[in-house]
């Protein structure tokens, strides 16, 4: 039996993090992964791959359809998919490797192999080549991540059925890709292959993509998408999958029957919690009724002395928030004052141009019977925007009526995920839409936007009508 102080199941963006913070401050920490990289899905096979392609199929767009409106000519512009897939393996290698170099420069002590409780907090770990090694320690943080969701009447098999995990690394272009699902994944993915040249349909069971924010943005987003070649089906409950080639995906709309032909079905329908073989029930940790790792506010498990962060409990399943609370975790473990503040979690969808939103907004306001006043701001006014040829969009602030004290924002536009930011760091203080204001904020640049929306909160807004 080898003893630590700490061990973390998982190494994705929380688990590696916990374990690095935690070693800062002292502690002996074991990181167990049962894949033979680190970094989790979010290096391996989510947020870097796909913001990989992401970059670089906007690149192949914009020299297909923009360049030429910049005085550039470039003749005839091809896809080398191999190449392209390529690149976005050597980040992934870099970055895991990266991660690799940092654990071993802490001190934490990697440990390859499926983890299973067996008492609770005792671990047995069991390799791939079926050895077990057994660890103890009187803190475990659980941060195992999610998997995608899977419809039982559309199973992953690879070729016509394929998850995230398989649209990050297709071998050729579909000729006709549909997406079931119009969250961020899916968004993200679809946007991908349509940019390379596949024929793409969203289709969403809710009355409207990226439902989680206000309808004036997402009208404006469904716009944009559809303008770049994306075709939006929302309303629509798919029923099943007819196969043949290509295969025909089937939904119901309004009492109507929709066809829709695909070479390939992303389903993107979401991500539930991974606990699959570790064994709760010996550590007698319980679970809700989402199968989510039941916590408290300070992340500690229904067992004495573990711990759950991340995508295995309740919460948006984001790695920034699965960071947070890793390091929150790390620090109330070694007697730190950890903190994290889960009503500011910002969320970004990575299309072009991006949605980004924090907060509250002003449907989620208003329903909760809040008073409030909006400052809206167009791209379209904004010098460094059209500079860039990239001026659709607008950013859109909520504060209360009352106090003036920002609420939330949501942020329809180019570099979106990054302008967020600095909304965020308001809120966190409490600032209201007159200190985002009266910032300076530097000329030309997009931020400029954000500045603008906050003095259309009192209605001065100073380059616009």
């Amino acid at each position: 039996m080898t003893r630590f102080d700490l061990i973390v199941i998982g190494a994705g963006p929380g688990g590696y993090v916990c374990a690095f913070r935690a070693a800062q401050l002292g502690l002996k920490v074991a990181l167990v992964e049962k894949r033979p990289a680190l970094g989790g899905t979010c290096l391996n096979v989510g947020c870097i791959p796909s913001k990989a392609l992401l970059h670089s199929s906007e690149h192949f767009a914009w020299a297909r359809h923009d360049a030429a409106a910049h005085g550039i000519r470039l003749g005839e512009v091809s896809l080398d998919l191999p190449a392209l897939l390529r690149r976005k393996d050597d980040i992934v290698s870099r970055l895991v490797g990266g991660v690799a170099q940092l654990a071993k420069a802490r001190g934490v002590t990697v440990i390859t192999g499926q983890a299973a409780f067996t008492g609770p907090r005792t671990l047995a770990v069991t390799g791939a080549d079926g050895a077990k090694r057994d660890l103890e320690a009187p803190h475990v943080v659980i941060a195992t991540g999610s998997a995608p969701v899977e419809l039982p009447f559309l199973r992953f098999d690879g070729r016509t059925v394929i998850s995230s995990d398989h649209a990050i690394a297709l071998p050729e272009v579909p000729g006709k890709l549909v997406v079931v699902g119009g969250g961020a994944i899916g968004l993200e993915l679809g946007s991908v292959w349509a940019r390379l040249g596949s024929e793409v349909t969203v289709v969403e069971s809710l009355p409207r993509i990226a439902a989680s924010f206000d309808e004036d943005v997402v009208r404006a987003f469904t716009r944009t998408l559809q303008k770049q070649g994306l075709r939006i089906e929302v309303g629509a409950k798919v029923t099943g999958l007819r196969p043949g080639a290509p295969a025909v995906l089937t939904a119901e709309r309004g009492g109507q029957t929709l066809e829709f032909p695909a070479d390939r079905v992303l389903v993107a329908v979401g991500r539930r919690p991974y606990t699959d073989g570790l064994g709760l029930e010996q550590a007698g940790v319980a679970l809700d009724e989402r199968r989510r790792i039941r916590v408290d506010g300070h992340l500690r498990t229904s067992a004495e002395g573990v711990w759950a962060i991340g995508d295995v409990v309740a919460g948006p399943m984001l790695a920034h928030k699965a960071e947070e609370d890793g390091v929150a975790v790390a620090e109330w473990i070694a007697g730190r004052a950890g903190h994290v503040n889960w009503d500011l979690v910002p969320a970004i969808i990575y299309t072009h141009p991006e949605v980004a939103s924090v907060g509250l907004g002003e449907e989620a306001a208003q329903a909760a019977g809040r008073a409030v006043r909006i400052g809206r701001f167009n791209f379209a006014a904004n010098g460094r925007a059209l500079a860039a040829g990239s001026a659709e969009g607008f950013v859109k602030l909520v504060a209360d009526a009352a106090t003036d004290r920002l609420l939330g924002a949501q942020i329809l536009g180019p570099n979106a995920g990054e302008l967020i930011s600095e909304v965020v760091t308001h809120l966190e203080y409490g600032g209201s839409a007159e200190d985002l204001a009266r910032t300076i904020h530097a000329h030309p640049t997009l931020s400029e936007a954000v500045k603008e929306a906050a003095l259309a909160v009192d209605k001065r807004a100073l380059h616009a009508v």
